[in-house]
């Protein structure tokens, strides 16, 4: 088991905040100006919209007066004719505007969000549940087009609907109005005091789907270790609580919902009742003409729709703030290079400082590093956490003292996660791997050696000393171009789902046919495309689930090969091949590592023994460097291990 393991098990179940930071209208706005150009065009339609719904019923209150006289109606049922038809055209196509455009801002959330999911620091994903990551960018996305759907932008049209038919109200009869109005005004305070409960009970639902999302991904990602240990039932009811407290957030929602919607329902028949009957007598006594009271009540009918499309809406911006707090929450994380423009110059000042930047100097150095985990038993808010004080300006004198980048290093891992009860892994490890040579690093496990690899690849920045590339402070460098010169095959040699080809080509996008089919060939993988057809274009299957252990393993080291890159990095590279499959491998990689510098993780030392330089860790410590012979004499560790393995 190695470090990286042990230190997940430590950290016990990852959580998630229950009660996330929640957004703001403000927040809101910017993804529904993107789409500001069809936003006018439907509010100008709304206007348009709303101008022929209000002639409607003041025709029908001409119309109404006609008949009475015995006049001629002329083209007034005509002209009311074409004002429904088009008022219905109206409507229709801004519908479909409105959905095109709340499709737009889901996209666009998307992709900003899937931008900067994909770019958070390593320690967030090991923080994390990969459900509820999923979920963020998929569910939650998916209310922001509510917003824009159900009744924000439409409810423009609605407000210009609202005040005109106010106006034409007034003018009819300022009585009736004014019974109306203390109606509406009962319903719109009723409304406003239960609009926050939404948004509270909105973003709980969503942060309880994450969790659904995320245990069903777990139960999914290990269904075979999960039926092997008969614990399909066992899981299914883990999930279905998951599912249960989703239901339960859903049904408070839609209980809250419950008191809003039928709100608009209830003024309307409250003022149509206060209408007929105060109209009624009204009428009677001769104050109004029957024609202005029936003008009167189309008007309250347009006055109460577009009422209740603002009660919609209301809950809709609130559910969808709720859910775009959790966008948020993601987008104002920092990403992993956020910190690169000022931990850089420091760098290179400190590297001119030491003058440690030589033409001949070791492919990767660790000179005095240091390194703990981030702590991610805990998550704090991002608003929480202490802002990272860099400062590209530090004095020189102060940063030559120290001859290293501690100080800013610790200030960016704390603006990623606090402090909070972290071991050291790496205890102040120093060596050198020459270039176009083989670095063995042999240890127990929890030693430290994948931590090496990782941070060789910048997944962390040392707590601690210097980790050089060439003679260059890594951090110096942009991370884009440093992991251009390495290769690196991970321990659980990991395949993504697709082709062959989608995974060889993964880090050498412009590779050939050729040259992946002679890779394959190189790692003894030839009878892959054999058996299957589609050739490089055969399915490997979720997490390469087609594809057998060794298989995988191979795949991998095979990636990692077609970049060319000069520095390869192989974190148990052979583990899971017998001893066949291993031999031709380490033949393949002797092939492949003629001017290329190696550094490869090994618990089986035969794989190593040939290596130029064996590096000995325990405790996060270097105990030993040397050749084996040298080992075995010199380092009662190695011995031990190469005793146990019947090497001495």
């Amino acid at each position: 088991m190695s470090e990286t393991t042990t230190r997940s098990r430590g950290l016990g179940r990852r959580s998630t905040p229950k009660d996330g930071p929640r957004a703001t209208f403000s927040q809101l706005l910017p993804y529904i100006f993107e789409q500001k150009g069809v936003i006018v065009a439907v509010i100008v339609l709304s206007v348009l919209g709303a101008a022929a719904s209000l002639a409607q019923p003041l025709l029908v209150s001409n119309l109404i007066t006609l008949v009475q006289a015995g006049d001629d109606l002329g083209n007034l049922v005509t002209i009311l004719i074409a004002l429904v038809v088009i008022s219905a055209l109206i409507s229709g196509y801004q519908h479909y505007l409105l959905q095109r455009t709340g499709e737009s801002v889901v996209l666009a959330s998307r992709k900003r969000l899937i931008a900067r999911m994909l770019h958070l620091p390593i320690a967030q994903f090991d923080s994390r549940r990969t459900g509820d990551l999923v979920s963020r960018v998929g569910s939650d996305t998916t209310l922001l087009r509510a917003v824009l759907t159900q009744g924000l932008v439409d409810s423009v049209g609605g407000v210009l609907l609202f005040v005109g038919a106010l106006i034409a109200m007034l003018v009819i009869d300022p009585v009736l109005l004014g019974a109306t109005a203390l109606v509406i005004a009962v319903s719109i305070v009723v409304v406003t005091l239960l609009s926050g409960r939404i948004r509270e009970a909105s973003h709980a639902t969503q942060a309880k789907v994450g969790e659904l999302s995320s245990g069903v991904e777990r139960s999914i990602s290990a269904v075979r270790t999960v039926r092997a240990s008969n614990a399909t039932d066992r899981e299914i009811a883990t999930v279905e609580q998951h599912a249960v407290g989703a239901y339960e957030a859903g049904v408070k929602v839609a209980r809250i919902s419950a008191l809003v919607v039928p709100v608009a329902g209830i003024a309307l028949q409250v003022s149509l009742l206060v209408v007929l009957g105060l109209g009624g007598f009204r009428v009677a006594a001769g104050d109004i003409e029957i024609g202005s009271l029936v003008a009167f009540i189309m008007l309250l009918f347009m006055l109460i729709a577009p009422l209740g499309s603002a009660f919609g809406a209301l809950t809709s911006v609130n559910s969808a703030l709720g859910a775009l707090g959790r966008i948020q929450e993601i987008i104002d994380l920092p990403t992993e290079d956020q910190n690169d423009r000022d931990l850089a110059p420091l760098a290179v000042i400190i590297g001119a400082a030491n003058d440690a930047v030589l033409p001949d100097a070791p492919a990767i150095e660790f000179r005095d590093v240091r390194f703990s985990y981030p702590a991610t038993s805990v998550i704090v808010e991002p608003s929480e956490a202490p802002a990272a004080t860099l400062n590209p300006l530090v004095e020189l004198d102060e940063l030559s003292q120290t001859g290293s980048l501690d100080a800013v290093a610790d200030a960016a891992a704390d603006a990623d996660a606090p402090a909070v009860d972290r071991p050291a892994v790496l205890g102040g490890v120093s060596f050198t791997a020459p270039r176009g040579k083989r670095t063995a690093l042999v240890g127990p496990s929890g030693a430290g050696k994948s931590t090496i690899l990782a941070l060789i690849e910048r997944f962390y920045d040392p707590t601690g000393g210097e980790v050089r590339l060439g003679g260059l402070d890594i951090r110096s460098l942009d991370r884009h171009d440093l992991r251009a010169q390495i290769g690196y095959v991970e321990q659980d040699a990991p395949v993504l789902a697709g082709s062959i080809r989608d995974n060889l080509v993964l880090s050498a996008p412009d590779a050939t046919d050729e040259q992946c089919i002679t890779v394959l060939a190189a790692v003894n993988l030839s009878e892959v495309l054999d058996r299957d057809p589609a050739g490089l274009s055969a399915e490997v299957g979720e997490n390469g689930v087609m594809l057998s252990g060794g298989e995988r393993q191979r795949l991998a080291i095979a990636r990692a090969l077609l970049s060319e890159s000069p520095i390869l990095l192989l974190d148990e590279s052979t583990s899971s091949l017998d001893g066949v499959n291993e031999q031709k491998m380490r033949d393949a990689i002797d092939a492949v590592a003629e001017d290329r510098t190696l550094i490869v993780i090994a618990h089986r030392l035969s794989t190593v023994v040939d290596s130029d330089q064996i590096v000995v860790l325990e405790h996060g410590r270097v105990i030993g460097t040397g050749t084996h012979s040298e080992l075995v004499a010199s380092t009662p560790l190695y011995r031990d291990l190469a005793r146990h393995q019947l090497l001495v």
